[in-house]
């Protein structure tokens, strides 16, 4: 026996209500649609091409991940040494060093850095490092670090060229046209190379190079030269002979071009003058062997003669020495 149950209908209110809503629903629908359809208007590209630039960065996103992933497990370094082992098994690993460009530099002090890249993987071998250790020794400007395929580091080596020696008390060392040192020496070993002394000189090697530029008539003949008081030059020739200039490059050059003209008419250089002071800048003084005691003060522009050498004296104080500072007479008296 079947039964029917009779439901109440809804009430009118209620109706009412929910035909409201849905009438929101369908205006908040409309407004939204709009907003984003005027926003997408003024993008400059389509919606389907928004959809794919968004799945890019996603697909990149991912990679970026799994590489982060990757790199903190040691992957990368994994396969690097999984290659280097294949590359070593095929025969491509440091077997042999060769070393060009070298000639007064000791090849053992290459061959101690290069070997320690013995039986290493070719692809394993840091060059740079490897040429950076190289410059740090003495005599090296330059080098070039490259491999030979199969098994062959190749090594080229641009020496310094020795200018000078640098005298530190009773050492000599072989120095570079920028003072820089290169390696100690004995005095026979010096090559007949100018010699520079006192505090600091090696620091001003080119300088001194630019003043006898000068006078390159004289520049053979000066077998050493003294920085004075980090402030002056002494020079001395292979006679012996001492000539103290003033300070100043300016000053220095145009004292040394003027006792080059001298020198030229009056044989100063072999002469019985033993010491030339240059310091004042319109005279020039001179001291004598056989002199002492006596002083004598010549114009820059003629210098005494007795017989045909140029004679003179200089302050007594500096005949102690060829090679101390010779002071000048105007501060004395």
């Amino acid at each position: 026996m079947s039964q029917t149950i009779r439901r109440k209908p809804k009430s009118a209110r209620k109706v009412a209500a929910r035909q409201g809503t849905k009438a929101k629903v369908r205006k908040a629908k409309a407004t939204t649609g709009s907003t984003l359809d005027a926003a997408m208007s003024w993008l400059p590209f389509t919606e389907e091409q928004l959809h794919k630039i968004f799945l890019i960065a996603i697909l990149g996103g991912a990679v970026g991940l799994a590489a982060v992933v990757a790199n903190a497990a040691g992957v990368p370094m994994l396969a690097a040494d999984q290659f280097a082992h294949v590359s070593a098994n095929a025969g491509f690993e440091v077997k042999r060093v060769e070393v060009r460009g070298v000639k007064h530099l000791n090849e053992l002090k290459v061959y101690e850095k290069a070997l320690a890249e013995r039986n290493r993987a070719m692809t394993e071998v840091d060059l740079d490092a490897l040429r950076g250790e190289l410059l740090g020794l003495s005599w090296v400007k330059d080098a070039r670090v490259s491999r030979q395929l199969p098994d062959t580091l190749v090594i080229d080596i641009v020496e310094r060229e020795a200018h000078a020696v640098l005298r530190k008390d009773d050492q000599y060392v072989l120095i570079d046209e920028t003072g820089h040192e290169l390696e100690q020496v004995s005095r026979k070993d010096t090559g007949g190379k100018l010699i520079v002394s006192g505090p600091g000189a090696g620091e001003q090697v080119t300088e001194l190079a630019k003043l006898l530029e000068a006078a390159p008539a004289l520049q053979p003949g000066v077998q050493e030269a003294e920085w004075i008081g980090n402030r002056r030059w002494n020079l001395t020739f292979r006679t012996g002979q001492v000539l103290a200039l003033p300070e100043g490059d300016k000053e220095a050059a145009g004292a040394l071009v003027t006792f080059a003209r001298l020198d030229g008419t009056n044989r100063l250089l072999g002469g019985k003058v033993m010491a030339f002071d240059m310091r004042a800048p319109d005279r020039i003084y001179m001291r004598v062997p056989d002199g002492e005691g006596q002083q004598i003060a010549a114009s820059a522009g003629a210098v005494p003669h007795t017989g045909d050498q140029a004679t003179g004296a200089v302050p007594p104080s500096a005949q102690s020495s060829p090679k101390t500072e010779i002071p000048a007479v105007a501060e004395e008296q």
